[in-house]
């Protein structure tokens, strides 16, 4: 019978690089101390990588310039992090303006809002996602992630900030969303949103 760490090893190298993993998708095979011991044996291997406390990667790795692994985005951690505790998330602040390339600043922490419990991932020196509940729950009833990201790019910039070259940025994304979507999600913005991206 195979150990726990080769079980471990075997599951983890039959999924596709670049997954995010967690201790409890390996509770089936042993206790939580044997699958934590088995997960930093594997870090020392280099099979995966730690990206924070208790979250792990099975690391995609850069072939064409050879320069190693690539390291998991921050939308794709916290991406995981919601699907593992069944909530939902939303981009916002200084990051969604970032995703939109409305602005290049790069937050050191990164915020989205949820429907699910406040919290903070440390990620690296200095760096982190931060989880904030809201218990608005209109910013989730968004069909398209696109629109609900064109509402919280707009309310962070506020209405008396918005300038014509982001207006032309916004509606170039605009254009991605189908008609559908686009008619259920504007009745969701504030009403200056909505004259905005109709102007």
């Amino acid at each position: 019978m195979q150990s726990i760490y080769n079980q471990i090893e075997d599951r983890i190298r039959r999924m596709d690089r670049g997954a995010i993993l967690f201790p409890d998708d390996f509770t089936d095979i042993g206790s939580s101390e044997a699958v934590r011991i088995a997960l930093m044996r594997l870090c020392k291997v280099g099979v995966v990588i730690r990206v924070a406390h208790g979250i792990y990667c099975y690391p995609k790795i850069d072939t064409q310039w050879v320069s190693g692994i690539i390291q998991p985005s921050i939308e794709d951690i916290a991406n995981a992090v919601a699907k593992r505790d069944k909530v939902r998330i939303m981009p916002t602040g200084a990051y969604v303006l970032n995703i939109l390339g409305l602005s290049t600043q790069v937050p050191a922490n990164v915020v989205f809002v949820t429907d699910g419990s406040a919290r903070r991932i440390s990620i690296g020196k200095g760096k982190g996602i931060l989880f904030k509940h809201t218990s608005e729950m209109r910013s989730f009833a968004f069909k398209s992630e696109m629109m609900m990201m064109l509402v919280a790019a707009l309310r962070e910039i506020g209405q008396e900030n918005v300038t014509a070259e982001q207006i032309a940025i916004l509606k170039k994304h605009l254009q991605t969303i189908s008609h559908e979507d686009y008619y259920h999600d504007i009745q969701l913005a504030p009403v200056w949103v909505r004259k905005t991206l109709a102007s």
